[in-house]
This record gives C-alpha cells, structure tokens and sequence, in this order.
C-alpha cells in the first residue's frame, strides 16, 4: 500500500494535480487504464476547476472507490458504495477538518490573489498530502470491503 500511495504523491510532485494522481495511481495498481482515468479525473482537480468545491484528492478517492467496487449495471444497488464513500468523507474531514478545498487551502484558486497566495505559501506541498492521505484512505476503504 505504501507504494501506491508514495507514487500518488510523486505523481503530484511531478506535475499532475491532485484528483488525477490519486486515481493514476489507484488505477495502475488495480490494473485498469491510468491515462484515460487521468483525463477522466482532470476537471475535478483544484476543487473542482478551482471552483472552490470539493477537494480534488478527494475526487479522485471517491472516483477510485468507484472503479474497484462500483456496480456494472442498473440492477445492482448504490448503497454499499455510498457507505464507502461516506467512509472516506468522514475520514477525510476528520484528518483535515473539511473536504472543501478552499477551506483546506484557505484562498479561492480562481483568481489571481489566491493563486499567488497559494504559491507564496507553498499549499503545493500541503495538496500533496490531502493527496497521499486521499490514497491511503481510499485503498484502505477498498481492501476493507474485500
């Protein structure tokens, strides 16, 4: 488990923001397709398009409980991914105190101020944790449902 997390944050570290390193990396080591989970993940990153929405980590580990234990078709019920994913949340909000990212990063990305507020803080390196933790949480809610 460590490794995939430690290759979520080098996946952020390297360029890749934090929905799409979280779901790159879930993905790889579930054997499914990276690059288009990556595309798939891209607009949820910075709280969803800097929004100031949901963390994008955090899409990223709801979209990764998805892939492993989402259903397949209408007739199979939501309800035991939906208790995963709430799972994660309150993990999630407890470690960090909130899912949102403009809380957790304390300025609104969208515009210039809180991008430059973001990088004279370096919250990067803050991001890579949410990213790091946001993959931890997710495989261990996947292996605990096995």
């Amino acid at each position: 488990m460590n490794d995939v997390i430690e290759q979520s944050r080098k996946f952020f570290d390297s360029g890749y923001y934090c929905a799409e390193s979280v779901i790159r990396s879930i993905a790889g080591h579930y054997g499914a397709d990276p690059d288009l989970l990556t595309k798939v993940a891209t607009g949820f990153c910075a709280g969803v398009s800097r929004s100031s929405g949901m963390c994008g980590a955090v899409s990223g580990a709801i979209m990764a409980i998805g892939l492993i234990k989402g259903r397949t078709s209408p007739e199979q019920p939501v309800y035991p991914v939906y208790i995963l994913v709430q799972r994660l949340l309150d993990s999630f909000r407890k470690e960090f105190g909130s899912i949102n990212c403009g809380r957790l990063v304390g300025c609104d990305l969208n515009t210039p101020e809180g991008q430059t507020w973001f990088k004279e803080n370096d919250l990067r390196s803050r991001c890579s944790n949410f990213t790091g933790q946001a993959t931890r949480m997710a495989l261990e809610i996947i292996r605990s449902a096995d």
